[in-house]
């Protein structure tokens, strides 16, 4: 009986993290294909060599398992010293944006922060930060979370600062999901509904008054209502991501076959690579994507639901919440049930940092369902003499 009880948790061990192996490295060799898809023209006529970008997301992909396997091999426990020194180092390269030859601007916005040999988007690691934050935060706090100027107001000050250094790059996008995040996580670690719920309410007037007062950002609004309005202007990329839906059909094009990445859809590789994916791959490739998705995101609940230690049930919920945010938004704005924002889509679009960040994400959430099933085995007496 003891051996069929270890047989069956092993089993366990081994059926979760091959299952969560099993869905990033779908999503990232997906990614991998379709971002050569989707940049080999541009690669092409931009560095004279379609396989650019392939090569530097083959490179970070592999630098991403690398990340993951050690993230899987190290305790979870020991990000807890690192909370607030991972917090400080965050805002100063926020900070740091702001420097000239330091932060270089893509799209507009300076989210690039340059540090010679590479370069990388601090707004990620500051989502990182976050999450490892309010986890420990929390689970001090765990029986006073109700209580608003202890499980509430020291939070929210730390989200108000992030999301002024994040608004200053300016990065709507990633601010709106920071904040959604954080939400989330003071949601699942018990914080008052009349907390959180009151303190959206008193914000609305001021949101309503900051989209208002700039001509461009009620512009923004108005193309996303009617993107047909500014076909030429800035409806012009949502119009070619919808076409590029619509093109795709059930079956798609098939690889390589897509014509909206040919220079009509900006930066097909980046935010708007489930276009591609749906203009090539079809509405079986996007339901394919999305049970991927799915795939992950449920056995990062399962993980964090099991967890009886509070910091693992809270980083598991936070890092499989902010990986599931990621994806909503980004397949929200390249369908056009949301503003156009620059989230990237996790382990698909091209980027070094948002793929090692979620690759390590992926990974603590295997070392926590570890630790789990661990002290299972401890609790049942097996392997005890």
């Amino acid at each position: 009986m003891l051996r069929i009880g270890l047989d069956k948790d092993v089993h366990k061990k081994i059926s979760t993290d091959v299952m969560l192996l099993f869905f990033v490295l779908c999503l990232a060799g997906i990614g991998i294909v379709m971002v050569f898809s989707a940049s080999s023209a541009l690669a092409g006529q931009k560095f004279g060599s379609q396989y650019f970008f392939l090569k530097k997301q083959a490179i970070f992909f592999l630098m991403g398992l690398a990340v993951m396997g050690g993230c899987r091999k190290i305790s979870y426990h020991y990000f807890k010293p690192m909370a607030y020194p991972l917090l400080g180092i965050s805002a100063l390269f926020l900070l740091a944006l702001q420097v000239p030859f330091w932060g270089y601007a893509s799209t507009g916005s300076i989210r690039w922060l340059n540090m010679g040999f590479f370069s990388f988007q601090p707004s990620e690691v500051a989502r990182f930060a976050m999450v490892v934050f309010l986890s420990y935060s929390m689970s001090k706090k765990l029986d006073a979370m109700k209580i608003f100027h202890v499980g509430f107001l020291p939070h929210i000050i730390v989200l108000v600062l992030f999301t002024a250094l994040i608004f200053m790059q300016p990065d709507f996008g990633s601010a709106v999901a920071l904040v959604m995040l954080t939400w989330i996580m003071l949601f699942v670690g018990g914080a008052r509904i009349l907390h959180l719920g009151g303190t959206i309410l008193a914000l609305l007037p001021v949101v309503y008054l900051f989209m208002m007062s700039a001509s461009y950002r009620v512009k923004r609004i108005e193309t996303f209502l009617n993107p047909w309005d500014y076909a030429s202007g800035d409806g012009y990329q949502i119009i070619h991501s919808l076409m590029a839906f619509g093109s795709g059909g059930v079956w798609g094009t098939g690889i390589g076959g897509g014509y909206q990445k040919l220079f009509y859809l900006p930066e097909p590789h980046t935010d708007f690579i489930l276009s591609v994916i749906g203009e090539e791959l079809g509405l079986v490739g996007i339901f394919f994507i999305l049970a991927l998705y799915g795939g992950i995101v449920w056995q990062g609940i399962k993980i964090s639901i099991q967890t009886k230690d509070s910091f693992g049930s809270f980083l598991a919920m936070g890092l499989i919440t902010a990986i599931g945010l990621q994806t909503l938004v980004n397949m929200g704005v390249v369908m056009g049930l949301l503003p156009t924002k620059g989230l990237a889509l996790p382990f698909l679009s091209y980027g070094g940092t948002s793929l090692l960040i979620n690759m390590a994400s992926i990974g603590i959430l295997m070392n926590i369902g570890a630790n789990l099933r661990e002290k299972k085995y401890e609790s049942s007496g097996i392997g005890k003499k």
